[in-house]
């Protein structure tokens, strides 16, 4: 009887059932633990092998099991096999290999085009053309793309050009024209130079541009021989304190214009007409200009011009040295002063000066009986004003309400007037104490026009540390400590109007145009300049509620945003306003702001 072969189910031996043509079963997962597999019959343990199924396997290639000697423990031999399974560890390339080969049924794996097959199918007719194509396709985008961006270069609005401006023209300017009156330093109860330089950063505070101050030279009423125009008064200070006024005004951005009227303390400026001494004045104004420039002033003021204003050539002459001494980075100014209110003889003044800037009581005119304004009279005024000066530059300033005048009235009236004088073209003028409402006592005699600055509630308002009896209640809310973190005082509209003026290119140079409001108790204008935010300024001048409508303008936007009123119970809003129907309170400004649309 024949030994059956290995594999075809001799004694002892599971036969191998259910393989058909295979000669190979893959061996099960192990589960459990080495030991139990050791304890089940015909299990072998498992090892890190890969189980591969051997489709057909040639008799020639059938492991040999005559081996005289066991295999190694642990070796692939050690495994043996059992029910015709076969246990062969495969690396990863001979998977990947064998993996390929199964999937030879599906085709070769695709591996591109070689060099030379690329070459040949590029010079075919086809893709010869399809390149040309996609070349002028792409420069004719490009091309187009160009020609786009120059359209619409060429088609875009463009900006104008900012005009040339001194540093006079881009703000305010403050006057501190009684420097005995502003602040005391040494308790002689009279204000001087020490005292200036101690509310440098207050002055700062008031976002003006610079600080005009005095008279403050030596001067002997009506004798021209004791009067140096070239030396400070010792009530004021020292040469030298004026010099620490200028560094610390520097160190601030702050200009300083010097009063040089010659003889301010008498009724007649210039001394009296026809006199001696008159005669010897020119020289002597001539060397106190070039004197003062030198030390470094930024200006030089002359009041009560329409005294000289036959003698041209004095004017001429002393614009010669102020532009002689500026230079790119520091402007001098020339400023003339006059009292005059008349139009018509303000612009006379203006044709016969060569000063850059010429200043006037004009605005007080429009006040009225009592500080009752009237809005058609400040219209007129105002453009009757802008049309004279034509391309001359203007000023603008309000003195402060009169004695007559309640105190509410007068806070309402000056809200009013620094709203408008801070919006209009032109350089605003500004007296010291009007930013915070200071006005004049009632039943004091004229000189109460020149009240003494309030800065807190001591003694004095703190212009002074000795005790004197100003006549004035201490108790008062018109002072600069009561009033500068109140977002609703007078100040505080002040610095914000202030602040505007010297930033906002339309309220910088922007024309002026009348924005026709339909109300009989309200000034409106626009401020326009280019492409830039435009402003709308509305002034109610009636003790009363007024609402206010506009004509249809191509200027006016059916609605603006609210950045200022002189009311300060109208709260900041963040919604636009609509321009049709504005309800405007008793004697209440707006300043409107909307963005330029082409």
């Amino acid at each position: 009887m024949a030994t059956p072969r290995r594999g075809e189910g001799g004694a002892g031996e599971t036969p191998n059932m259910g393989l058909g043509r295979r000669g190979v079963e893959r061996e099960p997962e192990r589960e459990g633990s080495q030991g139990d597999n050791m304890s089940s019959p015909g299990v072998t343990p498992e090892v890190d092998m890969k189980d591969v199924e051997l489709n057909e396997v040639e008799t020639e290639k059938q492991p040999m099991n005559a081996s005289p000697s066991p295999p190694l423990a642990g070796s692939p031999a050690s495994l043996g096999e059992k029910n015709g399974v076969v246990k062969v560890k495969v690396t990863e390339d001979e998977e990947e290999e064998q993996q390929q080969q199964r999937g030879g049924e599906l085709g070769a794996k695709f591996t591109g085009l070689s060099k030379e097959e690329l070459l040949q199918v590029a010079g075919t007719p086809a893709w010869v053309r399809t390149r040309w194509a996609l070349l002028i396709l792409f420069w004719l985008g490009w091309l187009g793309m160009l020609a786009g961006a120059i359209a619409i270069i060429v088609q875009a609005p463009r900006c104008k050009d900012l005009p040339k401006q001194d540093w006079w023209q881009k703000g305010g300017i403050y006057r501190i024209e009684a420097l005995e009156k502003f602040q005391d330093s040494d308790g002689d109860g009279r204000g001087d130079l020490a005292g200036l330089k101690q509310r440098m950063d207050y002055l700062s505070s008031l976002k003006v541009k610079g600080v005009v101050i005095g008279p403050i030279h030596v001067n002997s009423k009506d004798n021209l021989n004791l009067t140096n125009l070239k030396e400070i008064d010792s009530t004021f200070g020292t040469l030298d304190q004026f010099r620490e006024v200028l560094q610390a005004a520097k160190k601030k951005s702050l200009k300083v214009v010097l009063d040089l009227t010659p003889n301010y303390q008498s009724e007649s400026p210039w001394f009296q007409p026809g006199s001696p001494s008159r005669e010897d004045l020119p020289i002597k104004m001539k060397e106190a200009i070039e004197f003062w420039l030198k030390e470094g002033v930024s200006g030089i003021q002359i009041r009560s011009v329409e005294d000289i204003v036959n003698q041209t050539q004095l004017l001429d002459e002393w614009k010669n040295l102020t532009s002689d001494y500026s230079s790119d980075d520091h402007a001098r100014v020339l400023i003339t002063a006059t009292g005059r209110r008349d139009v018509h003889n303000i612009i006379s003044l203006l044709d016969k000066s060569s000063a850059d800037l010429l200043t006037s009581p004009y605005l007080e005119l429009a006040q009225g009986d009592g500080g009752n304004a009237s809005a058609r009279t400040v219209r007129d005024m105002i453009h009757r004003y802008i049309q004279a000066f034509g391309d001359k530059w203007p000023s603008w300033s309000v003195g402060r309400p009169g004695a007559g005048q309640t105190a509410a009235v007068g806070e309402h009236l000056l809200r009013l007037y620094h709203m408008l004088i801070y919006t209009l073209l032109g350089t605003p003028f500004t007296d010291y104490g009007d930013e915070i409402g200071l006005w004049d006592l009632p039943a004091k005699p004229a000189d109460s026009t020149v009240i003494r600055m309030r800065w807190d509630d001591t003694a004095n308002f703190g212009f002074s540390k000795e005790a004197q009896d100003l006549g004035e209640k201490t108790d008062s809310n018109v002072t600069v400590k009561s009033q500068t973190d109140d977002n609703a005082s007078v100040l505080r509209l002040f610095q914000q109007l202030s602040e505007l003026r010297g930033k906002e290119r339309a309220l910088l140079h922007g024309e002026f145009l009348d924005a026709n409001a339909t109300s009989a108790h309200a000034v409106a204008y626009l401020r326009v300049w280019d492409q830039n935010k435009r402003f709308l300024v509305v002034l109610n001048f009636a003790p009363m509620d007024s609402p206010v409508s506009f004509a249809p303008s191509p200027h006016l936007p059916p609605e603006a945003m609210l950045e200022l009123s002189t009311d300060p119970q109208r709260e900041k809003q963040q919604q636009p306003l609509s321009l049709q129907g504005l309800q405007l309170r008793p004697w209440e400004g707006l300043l409107l702001s909307f963005p330029y649309v082409a």
